[in-house]
């Protein structure tokens, strides 16, 4: 009896598990793009493309309703940057302009870059908040030992919905140094 036959079933069924293997490696590297993709279309975990862009506002405030708007921060990492709002929270009356201002430090000796990526819950009052200013619409360079004092100017619209009365608006910094460099290394076209 010869042992062909099955040395090519079992060579096939090797290449058919390679397959699956693969297919599955790539469908796992296809999710971060495509879940982000998701988010952006139906501002989903509170993450719009507002958020990270400065919009125009007309201020015309509701002086009948007030919503608490509190602020959250945290640092990617567990790095130690003193990274806080100066107001864990403010009442505001939609459509009114407010400023609130966040610091964080570089405790470290050398120069670090970071990035802030806002949320805000629940997830479809992000489309109510309008920044007109925030350090999150760029990269922040420190020097070493450096703290700065960043403005987030916002307001959100009289269109909330009634029910909703209290707004959460985080922020999380990530150490992006090494893209920075790698990006000022790239030759300009």
């Amino acid at each position: 009896m010869s042992d062909a036959p099955v040395t090519q079933r079992k060579r096939h069924q090797l290449w058919r598990l390679a397959g699956v293997a693969a297919a599955m490696f790539g469908f796992g590297f296809a999710l971060v793009p495509l879940y982000r993709v998701v988010c952006q279309l139906v501002n989903l975990n509170g993450k719009d493309a507002a958020l990270v862009t400065a919009s125009s506002v007309h201020e015309e405030p509701d002086l009948s309703r007030e919503v608490t708007v509190q602020f959250t921060t945290q640092v990617n990492g567990g790095r130690d940057w003193g990274f806080r709002s100066e107001m864990p929270s403010i009442k505001v009356h939609p459509g009114q302009l407010y400023t609130v201002s966040f610091t964080a430090r570089n405790p470290e000796d050398q120069e670090l870059v970071a990035q802030a990526v806002p949320s805000v819950t629940p997830w479809d009052a992000a489309r109510y908040l309008k920044k007109t200013e925030c350090f999150c619409f760029r990269q922040q360079p420190f020097k070493a030992g450096e703290e700065k004092s960043m403005p987030v100017r916002f307001m959100i619209e009289r269109e909330l919905p009634a029910d909703v009365d209290t707004v959460t608006v985080s922020y999380t910094f990530f150490d992006v140094t090494a893209q920075a460099r790698a990006a000022r290394s790239q030759p300009q076209s």
